[in-house]
């Protein structure tokens, strides 16, 4: 099974062109106090095993990380035991979509 993934860029004209697409943030909370996408969720990775039914299963889920490792082993979590097919990884994190997309969004 692939791991698919999205660029920034990607994931940027997907929202103009509205989209629905679920924002799913698994890093620690202070890292998403200190920068997030607008309009994401956060459910930090060692949570994610109790609260995967929060997981919408019948639209695109973006997940996002900060350079897309985490993110990137949530989405084959979900994939492997909860059978989602409608992930996507955020490749290089709020990192690059922070230096790539939106420089508003602060880089640590």
């Amino acid at each position: 099974m692939s791991l698919p993934e999205l660029t920034p860029e990607q994931l940027r004209d997907r929202m103009a062109a509205g989209e629905t697409l679920h924002l799913v943030d698994v890093r620690q909370p202070e890292e998403y106090a200190y920068c997030r996408i607008e309009g994401s969720t956060l459910i930090p990775l060692g949570d994610l095993a109790r609260r995967a039914d929060e997981i919408e299963a019948d639209e695109p889920v973006v997940l996002i990380c900060h350079h897309g490792v985490r993110s990137m082993q949530a989405l084959a979590y979900l994939q492997h035991r909860h059978g989602l097919t409608n992930l996507l990884n955020l490749r290089g994190g709020i990192h690059a979509w922070s230096l790539r997309v939106d420089p508003s969004v602060p880089v640590y």
